[in-house]
Order: structure tokens, then C-alpha cells, then sequence
């Protein structure tokens, strides 16, 4: 994925979170064919190994830190392996992120607490910590966060998952006052409806989704990452506390919950 004209992410480094595969692979390979170095983290240390394989084995670009990217000491492991291993850190992007749907009356503790600590604490701890490092550089920063369409539009079951996403939003908007000064921006890419390895298990996926998005389709992996791509390049200098709904249309339309 090239949105630029030169080659202008070359020697910037950045931290990826939820790597191995959908969305965030898609960010991955764009960041490395823009000239970025990388390091990678996801659950799955065999699926993010396969993922370095898929991108052509680029070990001079490349680090793998596999871990939960909600606990703290994976989030400090990455930011020491961006420092020691390429010099510095420039932009991170909390990918990472766990839907768990149901019912909001029979909706577990468990599964909200399981929700927050990686939607939410995990994306602000790697904020910090991605914010503390550029501070200290002085040379400014990108952080970016995924939010979701459930974050702007109520959909009935998604209570828990659509508030953490909402919550990143405003995580968005309060950093970019905070950190501008530092020469650091912070937005938010909200996907709709999108074809991951996940998502594309439902049985009618993309064609009972492809009924309601206003282009007849849902998202591909590549269109969010382009969307990223965008607030991580120079081009984005002068934007901050932004949140860029990628949907198709979705949400200006956006059928009620309960006829999706």
C-alpha cells in the first residue's frame, strides 16, 4: 500500500499491535512498503512468525514481540526493542482489540473486564508509553488507535465492545491536546463492517452486509489500512484528535440494529 510520493517513512519505526493477520498485517505490510522498520506483536506467536514469513522474511526490518498487548510488560517490551533494535520510536499503532458480543443483560464481568484490558488499557499504556519515547526524541510522534462503527452507532449486543471503542475516541481527542505540544499526533480509524480471517467464518457475511453498506460492499483489510497509512504519513502533520470512519457509508444510512 503506497500513499506517498517519497519514500518518507524510511528509518521511522513503529509498533503494531494485533499484527499477525487482518487489519493489522494489512498496516504492517504498508508501513514496510513505505521504507518503516517494524515491530510486531501479537497473541499468537506462531501465527505472527507465519505473518513474518508472509512478508518475505524481511529480518532487517522486522521484530517480533509476541505477548498480550494489554499487560504492561509486553507494552514496555515493545517500546526496548523499537529503542534497541532501530535507534527510536516514531509512530505506534494500537491495533490490538477483542469483540465479545451477547446480550447486555446476561453480559458476563469476565468478559467485560477481558473487553477493557486489552481494548482500552492496552491501547493507553501503549499510548504512554509510545508518547514518553517521542517526548524524550524530540522529534514529534504518531500514535493511532482503531476505534469501530460500534463506537458511533448503537447496535444491540455490542454494549461492552461498542464502549470501549467510543472510549478510544475520546482518548483520540484529549491526547491530541496533551501531546501537540510534543509535536505528536493521536487519531482514531473507525472500520465498519470489515473481511478478516474472523469475520469472514460468519456464514453470508459480505453479502448480507453487502445489502446495507451505501458501495454494496464491506471493507477489505487494505481499505482501513489505507485510511492508516494516511494519519501515519507526513501528509497528516496538522491533523490530530481525529476520528476517520471507514464504512462505506454505513453509518450515514446505517440500518436500525435489529435489521442487521
Amino acid at each position: 500500500i503506497q500513499i506517498v510520493m517519497n519514500p518518507m517513512l524510511d528509518n521511522q519505526t513503529a509498533i503494531v499491535t494485533g499484527a499477525a493477520q487482518g487489519i493489522g498485517y494489512q498496516i504492517c505490510s504498508g508501513l514496510l512498503e513505505n521504507g518503516a522498520n517494524l515491530v510486531m506483536n501479537d497473541l499468537d506467536h506462531d501465527l505472527l512468525q507465519s505473518a513474518m514469513i508472509k512478508l518475505g522474511n524481511p529480518f532487517d526490518k522486522v521484530r517480533l514481540v509476541p505477548g498480550d498487548a494489554g499487560k504492561k510488560a509486553i507494552v514496555d517490551k515493545m517500546v526496548t526493542t523499537a529503542i534497541d533494535e532501530f535507534g527510536a520510536l516514531n509512530m505506534v499503532v494500537a491495533n490490538a482489540g477483542i469483540t465479545i458480543p451477547g446480550p447486555f443483560l446476561e453480559f458476563s464481568e469476565a468478559d467485560l473486564r477481558k473487553m477493557f484490558d486489552l481494548n482500552l488499557v492496552g491501547s493507553f499504556l501503549l499510548a504512554q508509553a509510545g508518547a514518553n519515547q517521542m517526548a524524550l526524541q524530540k522529534k514529534g510522534g504518531r500514535i493511532l488507535f482503531l476505534s469501530s462503527v460500534t463506537g458511533i452507532q448503537a447496535i444491540k449486543g455490542t454494549e461492552g465492545y461498542g464502549m470501549t471503542k467510543a472510549a478510544l475516541k475520546m482518548l483520540a481527542r484529549t491526547l491530541g491536546v496533551e501531546l501537540g505540544p510534543h509535536g505528536i499526533t493521536v487519531n482514531c480509524v473507525a472500520p465498519g463492517a470489515t473481511e478478516t480471517e474472523r469475520t469472514l467464518q460468519q456464514p453470508g457475511y459480505s453479502e448480507g452486509w453487502g445489502e446495507l453498506i451505501p458501495t454494496r460492499r464491506p471493507a477489505t483489510p487494505e481499505d482501513i489500512a489505507k485510511a492508516c497509512l494516511y494519519f501515519l504519513s507526513p501528509h497528516a502533520d496538522q491533523v490530530t484528535g481525529q476520528t476517520l470512519v471507514v464504512d462505506g457509508g454505513w453509518t450515514l444510512t446505517g440500518p436500525l440494529p435489529d435489521e442487521i
